[in-house]
């Protein structure tokens, strides 16, 4: 597409961007107050479901609680992917505390996903009012399953179920700024001991779970690690014991790595189960095992994914007339990306606080957001 095509595409989405700011604002109002932990995103599919339908649309929920709408799909044409991930990293079950500070509204989750969510969702609007001639069609997707151990499970099934005919793959998460065009792999690991425990007093001196689990963080956190690519570690939740004055039978945690090199992770892998085998002994009792992966990487031809790229770090200086960070993130794009599918993450809003109850977003970025996203949407057009 030429650069005067990209630039009417921009000013028609940005018209519709302002036109629809109040309708986006009681959408994200709506949302953000709602619950959705990972793997329970009913409540939130089936809300997402209905108000696509009243907008037209062919929308259904999947097996795996991803909200599916087709649009412009005649069941044969490639496919291009416009994702945003329905789940907050929070388990809140209640309404989530929403507060609105003119601007600036703060929610657990607002950013990570709910408002790249309402812009893909305004998006998708737009492209049933307003239908375009394009070789593709689009498959809008609110997924499931990207935060957490959620082990991006809602993204698996769209790649089993529609994977054959996905050509591209945009996904919408984080803040305006970010565009991730590689995947950062994860191994997660679930470490649990188990001992005979006892009295505080009467039985010191007996293995304490809590302790054995002390020494084995001791030696992770001091594994040499690789720097280049880099790769890293963490110690998600900790969890044992019953009382003060009770020697802790039980003590379990969440351990992951990152790296985007399936390579090193193996490695790595390796190290783990080296250092937790050291650490059984006589009445210590210690087992890993994985809980989750996140691939890295597949064979990716580098010119779509730098096509793809590129389009992408336009539609960003159009919107908001800065440059983004282009790098290597651990999304839904994984997926995709690990397939040899040329696939990026962008973010579509400012703010701050993301994986906090703190969250923060500066609700005016919303329009260049949904700008950005329609003006990518608008860029598969004939």
């Amino acid at each position: 597409m030429d650069a005067s095509s990209q630039q009417e595409n921009y000013r028609e989405a940005r018209r519709y961007a302002e036109e629809a700011h109040e309708e986006s604002l009681a959408l994200l109002r709506t949302l953000a107050q709602m619950p959705s932990p990972t793997r329970h995103e009913d409540r939130r599919a089936s809300f997402i479901e209905d108000w696509l339908r009243t907008q037209g649309a062919m929308a259904t929920i999947d097996a795996a609680k991803n909200v599916v709408c087709p649009i412009g799909d005649d069941g044969n044409k490639p496919l291009v992917v416009l994702a945003a991930h329905a789940d907050v990293v929070f388990d809140d079950e209640t309404t989530l505390p929403l507060v609105e500070d003119e601007d600036i509204w703060r929610a657990p989750g607002v950013g990570d996903d709910t408002a790249n969510l309402v812009n893909l969702l305004m998006t998708a609007k737009y492209l049933l009012k307003h239908p375009v001639t394009s070789d593709m069609g689009y498959l809008v997707v609110a997924n499931s399953c990207e935060e957490g151990l959620g082990n991006l499970y809602g993204t698996r099934q769209i790649f089993s179920d529609w994977g054959g005919r996905v050509k591209e793959y945009l996904s919408f998460d984080c803040y305006a700024g970010m565009i991730v065009n590689h995947a950062v792999g994860s191994h997660r690991f679930r470490i649990s001991a188990d001992v005979q425990g006892g009295h505080s007093y009467a039985n010191f001196g007996r293995p304490n779970a809590i302790k054995v689990f002390a020494d084995v963080l001791e030696d992770l956190c001091t594994l040499e690690i690789p720097e280049h690519p880099k790769t890293t570690f963490n110690v998600g939740t900790f969890e044992g014991g019953v009382s003060v004055n009770a020697i802790a039978e039980h003590a379990e945690m969440l351990f992951e790595y990152r790296s985007a090199f399936d390579a090193v992770l193996a490695r790595m892998d390796g190290e783990l189960a080296r250092v937790v085998e050291g650490h059984i002994r006589p009445g210590v009792h210690l087992m890993h095992e994985a809980i989750g992966t996140r691939p890295g990487d597949g064979e990716l031809e580098e010119g779509p994914l730098s096509d793809l790229t590129s389009r992408s770090v336009e539609a960003y200086r159009a919107a908001f007339g800065k440059e983004p960070d282009v790098q290597s993130n651990s999304t839904d794009a994984n997926i995709p990306l690990s397939l040899g599918i040329p696939a990026n993450t962008v973010g579509t809003i400012m703010g701050a606080g993301a994986h906090t109850r703190e969250e923060w977003i500066d609700t005016k970025s919303m329009v260049p957001g949904l700008a950005l996203v329609l003006s990518l949407a608008l860029g598969y057009r004939s």
